[in-house]
């Protein structure tokens, strides 16, 4: 049997069986989560918990301080970010940026591809939550979130790769199994750490471009659609791709001369978000 071969069953074998190690969500995200909850939640008692960490209360402020929230005044305090973002903004998006710190290892070529893949669910994340805001009745702040965690799968995948030094060197096959275990992998990720039902569907679903569920458009088809526009012509691993037979584009409203129109139209408000996020 081939190394990938053994690889791959090692994979499938330990998903099966609930042995693959999963992450747990970083102890602030936690926190932040647990605070914003609470019913008796206020800007002052959110701002206290978020202000542990200063890396993320400073990327808060940031995203208050953009042209995406439209402020006319600056804000230099948590208190104020958190009115001006309100408290479901501000809980999804630092659980979202929380999870920056997985994304890195001390293997090379393994925190080169972690580094990679927050970078794309950053851009992911952006468009997101643009298409949220200008074509859905969805929350953009869930949105977000929903981009910032879809691809969360690789985590425990190249942590057992990182185990595995020789499969590190087939790049080729190592995307292959990603691509098709990410989504599952993800969706167990995100069941334990007890994300909302209607997101627990990205990272399987965004990967599923025939997915056509009855009703509006969810999470799931804000992403795909994300997924797909934040490549170029030129790097995009879907060239064939015909976007007006992609259920999630008619959803939005989208597909042939309109979404020509849509990628003109937003982006500057894309590029805002994604500065805001980054």
């Amino acid at each position: 049997m081939s190394l990938e071969q053994d690889f791959l069953n090692e994979l499938v074998d330990a998903i099966k069986n609930d042995r693959l190690t999963l992450p747990t969500l970083p102890e602030v995200a936690l926190k932040i989560r647990d605070a914003a909850n609470n019913p008796d939640v206020t800007s002052n008692s959110l701002a206290g918990v978020i202000a542990q960490d200063a890396a993320l209360a400073a990327r808060i402020i940031k995203v208050a301080n953009s042209p995406l929230l439209r402020g006319a005044v600056s804000v230099d305090n948590l208190q104020l970010a958190i009115t001006r973002m309100g408290i479901s903004f501000v809980r999804n998006l630092a659980t979202g940026l929380a999870m920056e710190q997985m994304f890195q290892a001390t293997h090379d070529a393994v925190d080169k591809r972690l580094r990679a893949s927050w970078e794309h669910s950053l851009e992911v994340a952006s468009i997101s939550h643009v298409l949220a805001s200008n074509f859905t009745k969805l929350k953009p702040d869930q949105a977000t979130l929903a981009g910032l965690v879809h691809q969360i799968g690789v985590l425990p995948i190249l942590t057992l790769a990182e185990e595995n030094p020789q499969i590190l060197e087939k790049e080729a096959v190592l995307d292959k199994i990603i691509e098709r275990l990410h989504g599952k992998v993800g969706r167990a990720i995100m069941k334990a750490w007890e994300f909302p039902a209607e997101l627990l569907e990205v990272p399987l679903g965004c990967l599923d471009f025939t997915r056509n569920p009855p009703g509006s458009a969810d999470y799931v088809d804000v992403v795909t659609v994300a997924k797909i526009q934040c490549y170029t012509e030129e790097n995009t691993p879907y060239p064939d791709l015909d976007t007006d037979k992609i259920p999630a584009f008619a959803k939005l409203g989208l597909g042939g001369s309109a979404e020509v129109h849509f990628v003109d139209a937003i982006a500057e408000e894309v590029e805002e978000a994604r500065h805001a996020f980054g």
